[in-house]
């Protein structure tokens, strides 16, 4: 070895030494980072992992809100699935097809004014004319309607007519009732004969629509006499079984007997039982409503409440005869028409 001493290590190779240890140190040191790194990053993979199953088991907040939601919307479903079903198999969707075509609420509206213009009319003379004197015509309707309190006091000082009534009704205001309550006769009969698909009958059944309005009136005033005779349930069946019977023969004799007896029964029982339903409807809604009316608008209010009831009157004796018509045209019950 030129130029030194014995056991002295050359420059070049002390350099590529240092060199060499340098670069093992910080490829450790580097080694030594990434292992941490890596076992953070899995730790960490690991945590959230454990975490999503810990929120899976336990029902997080998005797991539980996806599961009653979708409860909800399947119990809503199967809801509706067993409505529909129902509503097809009782065949409610032809009912209501049916008052549509009928012009259920058009007709109802009809009957009300022609009620008003000729039943009640009518109604106050009978009443006027009395031989028993069992309250003028503004008690009979407070009876009809259920009214009782106030609400009957206010109806009978605004409707009720004087005493001379009969003596002042003149032949031509006679002829005038006589013709518009025929008119309310042909309205309910025709509405009959639309319920049963039955063709309009010849002019000279006119009498029958007569006919049947001095029987309706005959009722009406039977209804007013029982009210001080009997009370309680007795009065309840006693109006009840007439009121079956009423309209039982009303529509047999309004249709010229086209219609078998026993097909007519469930329509007139089903128009009693919604005269039951609109009088306990009219006590708790009518009665409250007459009084705030009268206060409001005075006397006008009053008779626009009975012209409400008589729109319900009308309803329920169109709707009645066409629910008892569909009650046996869609669960067996409909035997052939006929005399």
């Amino acid at each position: 070895m030129r130029g030194g001493r014995p056991g002295d290590v050359p420059t070049a190779g002390v350099s590529f030494l240092r060199r060499l240890c340098h670069f093992e140190t910080v490829n450790a040191f580097r080694d030594g980072d990434g292992e941490r790194t890596g076992r953070r990053t899995n730790g960490d993979r690991h945590r959230t992992a454990d975490t999503a199953q810990g929120d899976t088991r336990r029902g997080g907040p998005t797991a539980g809100h996806a599961r009653r939601v979708g409860t909800s919307r399947h119990a809503v479903n199967r809801l509706g699935r067993t409505v529909q079903h129902g509503w097809e198999r009782l065949g409610a969707h032809t009912l209501v097809r049916q008052g549509r075509d009928l012009e259920l609420l058009h007709r109802a509206t009809g009957f009300a004014m022609l009620a008003l213009v000729t039943l009640a009319p009518l109604l106050i003379v009978v009443a006027a004319a009395d031989p028993l004197e069992r309250g003028g015509f503004a008690l009979w309707l407070a009876d009809g309607m259920g009214l009782s309190g106030r609400s009957a006091r206010l109806l009978t000082d605004i409707i009720s007519p004087p005493r001379k009534v009969i003596g002042t009704t003149s032949v031509l205001g006679g002829v005038a009732l006589a013709v518009f309550g025929i008119a309310l006769g042909g309205s309910v009969q025709n509405g009959y004969e639309r319920i049963w698909g039955l063709s309009a009958g010849p002019w000279h059944r006119v009498w029958r629509q007569a006919v049947w309005m001095i029987a309706m009136t005959a009722y009406l005033y039977q209804e007013v006499q029982t009210r001080s005779l009997v009370t309680g349930p007795e009065r309840i069946a006693l109006s009840s079984a007439s009121g079956v019977l009423f309209f039982w023969w009303g529509q047999r004799f309004l249709l010229g007997g086209q219609v078998r007896w026993s097909d007519l029964l469930p329509g007139a029982a089903a128009t009693m039982l919604g005269l039951v339903g609109l009088r306990t409807f009219s006590h708790f809604v009518f009665t409250p409503l007459i009084v705030t009316n009268a206060i409001s608008y005075g006397a006008v209010g009053v008779v626009l409440v009975v012209e409400s009831w008589l729109i319900g009157v009308g309803y329920v004796v169109y709707g009645g005869a066409l629910f008892g018509h569909w009650l046996l045209a869609h669960h067996g019950l409909r035997r052939r028409t006929g005399e």
